[in-house]
């Protein structure tokens, strides 16, 4: 099996291009190489597949086997390795929810490999997350008495659902408010039953955010491509920012989200970079894997560029 290893803003994929959907047990395959004791683990593991609808499909298995109906960063990695492949600048890749465009685009940060990706559908319907919070159905920018006493909070699916909390910088800083109420929602319990991503927000200029997120089926991650994106419209649509094109920084660098308004519906883009860590080649045998083979790219010290500028940027919320 002939695998790449992968990054959308420090969000680490192996990604393999697959023929048919139970090739191998996809399942044990991704918590073999998310295990951190296998050349440094993952955080899930993106699927490329023949589409009959669009020029690929994606499926997305996050490390603890769990399938996520979307992933963005991931999202811009599939878009890079499509699009070079079919030697285009862009593409239609199907996913669970929606058939989704994504192009090659103008490096944000030096000479960064940086792909835009689509991000839809969006809906504040509770019942699309799914979330139960006394009898509501939207939960827009309001404070939750079962939560906290001084969060704004949004609910919004994109299509994966996000609980987005708009906080001051000491929640940033100190994650015990956010680990606490992440872990609830994402263990049993009535309010979501299939757990939420929640990022808390700090915003910081008219135009830039600080995001961090705990992902469920994951944790803190360094960055949630659709938690990033769904911030950046939080942040647009309550007016903490004032330009369309948003700079989100998060713990694993910074991407641009696109927010706009057409025809009653957002459109939303993803604009970020697509780093290939390495090419590996494993081999399966009666469901255990083995490394065999590997070889190392020298992309991710452009990225670590990048990392150092956002370090020295906002270290203090790292």
């Amino acid at each position: 099996m002939k695998l790449l290893k992968v990054h959308g803003s420090s969000n680490t994929f192996y990604l393999f291009e697959a023929l048919y959907d139970n090739e191998v047990n996809y399942v044990q395959l991704t918590k073999w190489l998310c295990d951190k004791s296998n050349e440094g683990g993952a955080d899930g593991l993106l699927l490329v597949l023949p589409s009959q609808i669009a020029d690929a499909k994606m499926r997305v298995i996050n490390a603890d086997g769990s399938e996520a109906s979307m992933c963005g960063n991931g999202l811009r990695c599939v878009a890079r390795y499509v699009c070079e492949k079919l030697g285009v600048e862009e593409a239609v890749i199907e996913t669970m929810r929606a058939n989704l465009h994504v192009k090659k685009a103008q490096s944000i940060f030096e000479e960064l490999p940086t792909y835009a990706v689509e991000i839809s559908p969006v809906s504040f319907d509770l019942n699309t997350l799914p979330m139960h919070y006394d009898d509501k159905n939207q939960i827009r920018h309001e404070n939750l008495a079962k939560f906290s006493d001084d969060i704004l909070f949004t609910a919004v699916s994109v299509p994966n659902p996000h609980l987005v909390g708009i906080v001051q910088s000491s929640h940033i800083m100190d994650t015990t408010h956010q680990q606490q109420l992440a872990s609830y929602l994402n263990g049993k319990n009535e309010i979501c039953p299939d757990g939420v991503n929640v990022s808390y927000v700090y915003p910081i200029s008219e135009h830039e955010i600080f995001v961090r997120t705990y992902e469920r089926g994951v944790g803190f991650t360094n960055a949630c491509g659709t938690a990033m994106t769904a911030s950046a419209l939080i942040a647009n649509v309550e007016n903490y920012v004032s330009t369309e094109v948003v700079t989100v920084y998060n713990p694993g660098g910074f991407v641009q989200c696109s927010v706009k308004m057409c025809e009653n519906q957002y459109e939303l883009l993803l604009i970020g970079n697509a780093t290939i860590i390495g090419y590996y080649e494993v081999e399966s045998k009666a469901d255990k894997f083995e490394f065999i083979n590997c070889f190392l790219t020298k992309e991710p010290l452009q990225y670590e560029k990048c990392n150092i500028y956002v370090k020295e940027k906002l270290g203090q919320y790292i």
